[in-house]
C-alpha cells in the first residue's frame, strides 16, 4: 500500500479552510476503521488540528491521497459527527471524508464526489447472546435497538417489526460500550466497523442477514462531502479513478488490522 508521508499539519490561528497549501478535512475520528484517534503517528497517523493526537483509519489513507493529488498539504480537523455539514458550509473545512453517505438529503446541503466505499448494513450484537445466530432483521422484533444519532441507519431500525427503538447515540465507542453492558442487545453499523468491532472486542460479534435492511444505493455508498460547486469536485473524482478496487481492499484490510485496541 503506497503510504504518503508528511501529511500531517498543526492548523495556525486564524487560517481558513481556502488556505491555498493546506487541504482541511473534517472527521470524527471515533468510527473505527473508517477513522479514529490514536497517540502517535504510527501507522500511516496524521497529526489532529490543534491537539496531540493523532487520526488514523480508511478515511485517513484516502485524505492522503486526495490531498497529495491536489498538491495540498493534509490538514486533519477533528469534528464532532453533527459539526461536519455545517463546519463545511461555513468554510472552516475543505471536505468531510467521514465514512459519510452521499443521501438525497445531505445532497440539498451540500454536493459529494463519486462513492470511494461501498457497504452493507449489518447489526453489532453480543457474543453468545440471544441475537448471535440471527438471520433476519425481524429475529429482532422485541430488541433494544439503537444507532448513530442523525445517520440513515437509526431510519432503518422502523423496518423491523415490534423493536424497541432506543434513543439515537452520538458515537460508534459509546454504542459498543452501551452493548457489552447490557443497555441495548444491538446496534445498526455498516460492515466495516462491525468487522472492526468484533475485531477489537471479542465480545461483540457482527450479524449478517439473509433477509434484511432495505436501503439505497446511496444510502450505503461512502463519498466526500464537499461544498456545493466546490472546485475540488472534478479534481477528487479524478483522483478516485486513480484508486483501484484492489488498492481500496487492501487499504480497509489494513485500517482493520490497525486499529487501535478497544477500551
Amino acid at each position: 500500500m503506497l503510504m504518503i508521508t508528511g501529511c500531517g499539519s498543526k492548523g495556525n490561528a486564524g487560517s481558513t479552510a481556502e488556505n491555498e497549501d493546506t487541504f482541511k478535512v473534517g472527521l470524527e475520528a471515533g468510527y473505527a476503521p473508517f477513522n479514529w484517534t490514536q497517540k502517535d503517528d504510527s501507522n500511516g497517523g496524521v497529526s489532529i488540528a490543534g491537539t496531540s493526537e493523532f487520526a488514523g483509519g480508511y478515511d485517513v489513507e484516502v485524505a492522503k491521497k486526495i490531498a497529495d493529488g491536489l498538491g495540498k498539504k493534509l490538514e486533519i480537523v477533528k469534528t464532532e459527527w453533527d459539526g461536519l455539514v455545517p463546519a463545511l458550509t461555513s468554510g472552516k473545512i475543505d471536505a468531510i471524508i467521514a465514512g459519510m453517505s452521499p443521501t438525497a438529503e445531505r445532497k440539498e446541503t451540500i454536493d459529494f464526489s463519486d462513492n470511494y466505499y461501498k457497504s452493507n448494513l449489518v447489526m453489532v450484537v453480543k457474543k453468545g447472546g440471544k441475537y448471535e445466530g440471527a438471520t433476519s432483521i425481524q429475529d429482532f422484533n422485541g430488541a433494544k435497538v439503537t444507532a448513530q444519532l442523525n445517520t440513515f441507519h437509526y431510519s432503518v431500525i422502523d423496518q423491523i417489526t415490534g423493536v424497541s427503538k432506543q434513543t439515537a447515540m452520538d458515537n460508534f465507542p459509546v454504542m459498543r460500550v452501551a452493548l457489552e453492558s447490557g443497555m441495548i442487545d444491538g446496534y445498526v453499523s455498516e460492515r466495516p466497523e462491525a468487522v472492526s468491532a468484533s475485531a477489537a472486542n471479542g465480545n461483540l460479534v457482527m450479524v449478517e442477514f439473509k433477509d434484511g435492511f432495505q436501503t439505497s444505493e446511496d444510502d450505503t455508498a461512502i463519498a466526500v462531502g464537499l461544498k456545493k460547486g466546490s472546485e475540488y469536485t472534478a479534481k477528487i473524482n479524478d483522483i478516485l479513478k486513480g484508486i483501484s478496487e484492489e488498492q481500496r481492499t487492501s487499504i480497509m484490510d489494513a485500517a482493520i488490522k490497525n486499529q487501535p485496541a478497544a477500551k
